[in-house]
């Protein structure tokens, strides 16, 4: 089995945060500014590396995006990445 954290891929969510972002038309800063607002400091670039699975997630993080998203935290995760990845025999 895959490590979690391997340094090739630092989180699971990034795939669909920039799904999500996307279907509700904001650009990365909007959504920095609207984290922003619940007391998560993650700049655009940051947002842009947690995009691209370069950037790992902190727990206050996760919950802020699913927040920001009205989403269940699970909603969050890319299901097909851990299949794929992570649970693969």
């Amino acid at each position: 089995m895959a490590r979690v954290v391997d340094g090739e891929i630092m989180n699971l969510i990034g795939t669909r945060i920039k799904q999500l972002r996307k279907e509700k038309h904001i650009s990365q800063q909007m959504l920095s500014d609207k984290l922003e607002l619940l007391g998560i400091y993650v700049c655009r670039g940051s947002v842009s590396r947690v995009e691209d699975l370069s950037r790992s997630v902190t727990d206050m993080e996760l919950y802020a995006f699913a927040r920001v998203f009205d989403v269940n935290v699970d909603e969050l995760f890319d299901k097909e990445l851990i299949e794929k990845k992570y649970l693969a025999d």
